[in-house]
């Protein structure tokens, strides 16, 4: 069998697979209070990075903005898989945020999860008082992040980070 057959062989076998049974991993950011619990998150760590002795308001906001990006590209753009062994392999090679909605684009989810790192990223530009510093690090880690939500990265791997490893053989 050529490598291609294989390949679409593969691919067919996983897509079958990932359609037979709800995943776990990845319905939960549809459920009631998944998007508030979001939003409780970004305010902890605003409380938190406050009450530091000695971080100004600037710091904070922008620590906020930095953690919680990186935070949010580290769950959803550079795991692959399903952390508990219910699904036997379908969801091995792509991500959590391949996974949401079964992959399909621009769903209610998938906006949200997208616009939060703006609106983020405008408050800290806003509270930081537009200082250059803060702004280089605040949209860095935010275009970062957006750029990996982008449809045309849908199972992109740059830098081989994120590779399927293994296969089928037949």
């Amino acid at each position: 069998m050529t490598k291609l057959a294989s390949v679409y062989k593969t691919d067919y076998v996983q897509s079958l697979d990932q359609h037979s049974q709800t995943n776990l991993n990845s319905s939960w950011v549809n459920f009631k209070g998944a998007w508030m619990t979001n939003l409780i998150l970004i305010a902890f760590l605003k409380f938190a990075f406050n009450i530091i002795p000695g971080i100004t308001p600037e710091v904070s906001w922008t620590l906020t903005t930095l953690v919680y990006n990186v935070g949010s590209y580290i769950m959803f753009h550079a795991v692959t898989g399903v952390p508990f062994e219910f699904t036997q392999g379908a969801y091995d090679g792509i991500t959590l945020w391949e996974q949401i909605d079964g992959g399909i684009q621009f769903t209610a989810t998938r906006k949200y999860l997208t616009t939060v790192p703006v609106v983020l990223f405008l408050l800290s530009t806003h509270y930081t008082h537009y200082a250059p510093f803060a702004f280089i690090i605040n949209f860095t880690a935010t275009v970062i992040n957006l750029i990996a939500k982008l449809p045309a990265m849908h199972q992109v791997r740059l830098f081989d980070i994120n590779q399927k490893v293994g296969g089928t053989t037949d």
